[in-house]
């Protein structure tokens, strides 16, 4: 897999994880979240683990970036 391909897979993975964030937020605002909420937070995160074995394949295992603390 081409550098350009992998680049690619980490820009999905990050979208994809601003929409779990996004979707996990409004959950957490509602009293009474429809279970079609939870079933779309699943995708995502299934989506998520897909990609993160994709990249594990190429031998390219997401790492976090390293906090400044």
């Amino acid at each position: 897999m081409t550098e350009s391909a992998i680049e690619t897979l980490n820009r999905a993975r990050a979208s994809l994880v601003r929409e779990r964030d996004t979707l996990a937020r409004r959950i957490a605002g509602m009293d009474l979240a429809p279970v079609t909420m939870a079933e779309d937070l699943t995708r995502i995160l299934v989506a998520i683990e897909t990609l993160d074995r994709a990249l594990t394949a190429e031998g390219q295992p997401y790492l976090p970036p390293m906090s400044a603390d």
